[in-house]
């Protein structure tokens, strides 16, 4: 983990009620794709944790979601404001499962962090199937985005307004996955969890308070006992849940 303080580059509306937000700054902390950051927000008193979409030397992007008085404010954010980050929390997904065809498992504001994921697995030469899940055609981000980077990707809309009409998991090809790496609402992941016979691992999703293991505000209970999603977290195996 790493306290530090960022400048805003970029703050782009992607899609309804979806910003992508670029940053300046040491991005050093991060090494694993499904780590995190959380930004201190002027007039808020907890931070805000971001799953971070992708990061380079001297700069990271996060993609947030319009969902409360601190998101909707982070609209309005300008380019040149400086913002006290902590990144580089949390364990991120595992690179080394040995999976020869990876299933990357997306739904609304949780397929930010497969992206760097994905560009990873590609480059270690897998191939790699990437099933989003959106409400609307107007919701869907970054599909393109996989597609420029070789992955097979399949698109379901709970309206059917755009690719087939269903969820994330109507999307999902198991017969040509090995293992499956997903991130999104908890009912998606429990049910992904039942339906999947392969192994998997999730991002979990929980309100947390300092973002780095010492508030114990985030713990849940795992087959291993209690854990913190923002510090042995927030990836977790699907044994290790119970799920």
């Amino acid at each position: 983990m790493k306290q530090t303080v960022w400048t805003m580059q970029d703050n782009a509306r992607i899609a309804r009620d979806t910003w992508k937000m670029r940053f300046l700054g040491d991005s050093r902390a991060f090494q694993n794709p499904g780590q995190f950051l959380n930004l201190s927000l002027d007039g808020y008193y907890l931070r805000r944790p971001f799953s971070v979409f992708d990061w380079a030397p001297g700069q990271a992007s996060i993609i947030y979601k319009v969902l409360g008085r601190g998101t909707d404010h982070m609209t309005r954010l300008q380019p040149g404001i400086r913002l006290n980050v902590l990144c580089g929390l949390g364990n991120g997904f595992n690179l080394a499962t040995g999976s020869q065809r990876p299933l990357l498992v997306g739904g609304g504001v949780g397929v930010p962090p497969l992206y760097r994921l994905c560009r990873e697995l590609i480059s270690q030469g897998r191939p790699v199937q990437v099933a989003l899940g959106f409400g609307s055609a107007d919701e869907i981000f970054l599909a393109e985005e996989f597609r420029a980077l070789g992955a097979q990707v399949n698109v379901a809309t709970m309206d059917g307004s755009a690719g087939m009409r269903g969820t994330a998991l109507d999307a999902c090809d198991f017969t040509r996955a090995d293992f499956f790496h997903a991130c999104g609402p908890t009912a998606m992941l429990k049910a992904l969890c039942a339906q999947a016979g392969i192994p998997g691992e999730v991002s979990l999703e929980e309100r947390m308070g300092c973002g780095f293991g010492a508030c114990m505000g985030c713990t849940i209970m795992t087959r291993q006992g209690p854990q913190r999603v923002c510090k042995e977290g927030p990836v977790f195996s699907r044994e290790v849940l119970g799920w």
